[in-house]
């Protein structure tokens, strides 16, 4: 009978070997699961940063930057003064060539 208790023991300690170590696989592998996962969401969050980055870069680029459309004049009701002094016509003295006409008949 002593070696029956003997070969009993040795079972169980390998029993107990392999529970210990399919435990420590199941933890392991728990473990991985959930690094992935909180690395997962840490990339989403990082790749979600960026992207509202870029277009907030993209928007203040095209509205104050040098991508911004050139300001038109608006047209102001108030007078302006030219550079140039405008030149009126005034009246001419000269007689127009219906008066000069008149004066001389041709034979």
């Amino acid at each position: 009978m002593a070696m029956g208790r003997s070969g009993r023991g040795r079972d169980s300690g390998q029993q107990q070997a392999r529970a210990r170590l399919y435990e420590a696989r199941r933890r392991f592998h728990e473990s991985v699961i959930a690094r992935r996962r909180r690395d997962n969401v840490l990339a989403g969050a990082i790749g979600g940063a960026l992207i509202l980055a870029v277009l907030g870069g993209q928007i203040a680029y095209y509205t104050l930057g040098p991508g911004a459309p050139e300001p038109v004049p608006a047209v102001s009701p108030s007078p302006s003064v030219s550079p140039s002094p405008v030149v009126s016509p005034s009246p001419s003295v000269a007689p127009s060539p219906s008066e000069t006409a008149t004066s001389t008949p041709t034979p």
